[in-house]
């Protein structure tokens, strides 16, 4: 018997024994995660506002933190497939993505705020491609598009008890800076979860048995063709915290139901990475097409309707995040080597970030401008990338 066959072996006890707790245990990184900086999230719109910003201020900010953070993704990723130290990019990014959000409740002016809201995005690059390169690994066994709609999941668990426990802060008229200062407990609690991920799970790359060979440089062209789909979408997409500085300008939702509507649309995201993770691995990119249709519809829900309209459009902007956040990055893993997933992702998200702040930046000046063009150019953004998804499809069948 020779050692090949017994690390053969052993790998695949691991993919079929531990895979799943793996993914889980992250996804309950994710959870506490997601309940500091999506509770931040919620609010960062409406704190700025009260620290005198202005909607383009808003619409700048949140589309260059984004910028910043899917752009250092790039060099993140590669940094990782190069050096293989993926937990330790993990470790570092997570600690600067989380202990900054309680420092906001120090900032006395938004460009304090905003400098802030920057470095979390900035710990969230580091920490992203290697940790889904991680992933990738572990989810051969279980299905892509399931394995990552159940880590979104409970990801977005998380992103409905953060904006809930902000909001109960300022129910009780604690103000904001209070409720950043909560948000401190779930950070904590997600950097002990991590340390523990990192003892039992040193590492996953063991999770998948079989390796394709490393045979280009370069990435297939259908891969670049996804990016252009995937980067219309992300130009077309309001940030919450413009949608937030909207619900507060015409009094749509008082302060503290703000943080509600992103709990709505972050329990309706959990549910669609399950359910749209699930029909992936059955039904393959085509499901990419019919989220994005659905999803496009959102912005003339959420900007020209009452309160309960909006909260519909909240819902099916909760389900193209779902999408984005799940089977979205599976398709990734789908197209390209595992040694090079985490320079991949990183190229991938840099796309995606580039053309997020570009989008974020033009429909915060043209909320300034003309509201009505401002979700003529969401809705058409999203619609022109259905059919480059749907091209994408027909070249991964073919």
């Amino acid at each position: 018997m020779d050692s090949s066959s017994h690390v053969d072996r052993h790998r695949a006890g691991l993919t079929r024994g531990t895979a799943l707790a793996f993914v889980i245990l992250l996804g309950v990184v994710s959870l506490f995660a997601d309940m500091t900086y999506e509770g931040a999230r919620s609010i960062t719109g409406p704190y700025l506002a009260v620290l005198g910003a202005s909607a383009t201020v808003v619409g700048i900010v949140a589309g260059f933190g984004e910028l910043v953070g899917y752009g250092l993704r790039l060099a993140a990723g590669y940094l990782s497939d190069r050096t293989g130290r993926y937990w330790t990019i993990t470790l570092v990014g997570y600690v600067v993505n989380l202990l900054a959000v309680p420092l906001l409740a120090l900032a006395g002016r938004w460009e304090i705020a905003a400098a802030l809201m920057i470095v979390e995005r900035v710990g969230k690059a580091i920490r992203t491609p290697a940790r889904d390169a991680m992933l990738s690994h572990a989810t051969t066994a279980m299905g892509r598009g399931w394995g990552f709609g159940l880590h979104e999941a409970l990801d977005q668990t998380g992103a409905v008890l953060g904006p809930l426990l902000a909001a109960t802060v300022l129910f009780a008229r604690d103000g904001y800076r209070a409720a950043f200062g909560a948000l401190l407990i779930p950070a904590l609690l997600a950097l002990g979860v991590l340390v523990l991920a990192r003892m039992r799970y040193p590492h996953p790359q063991d999770f998948e048995v079989s390796t394709p060979p490393l045979v280009t440089r370069s990435f297939p062209r259908v891969f670049w063709l996804y990016l252009g789909a995937v980067g219309l979408i992300a130009a077309g997409y309001v940030d919450f915290p413009l949608i937030a500085y909207h619900a507060q300008k015409t009094s749509l939702a008082s302060e503290a139901w703000i943080p509600v509507l992103y709990a709505v649309a972050m329990g309706v995201d959990a549910l669609a990475a399950l359910v749209a993770g699930w029909l992936f691995d059955r039904l393959g990119f085509a499901v990419l097409s019919g989220v994005a249709l659905v999803s496009a519809l959102f912005a003339p829900l959420v900007f020209l309707g009452n309160f309960g309209i909006a909260m519909l459009g909240m819902g099916l902007w909760g389900v193209g995040m779902g999408a984005q956040e799940s089977i979205m990055r599976a398709a990734v893993a789908e197209m390209v080597p595992a040694e090079r997933r985490g320079t991949a992702y990183g190229v991938f998200n840099t796309g995606y970030g580039l053309l997020w702040f570009a989008g974020s930046v033009l429909m915060g000046v043209l909320y300034d401008v003309a509201l009505p063009v401002l979700i003529t150019f969401s809705v058409a953004a999203q619609l022109s990338a259905v059919w480059l998804l749907f091209l994408v499809s027909r070249r991964r069948e073919g």
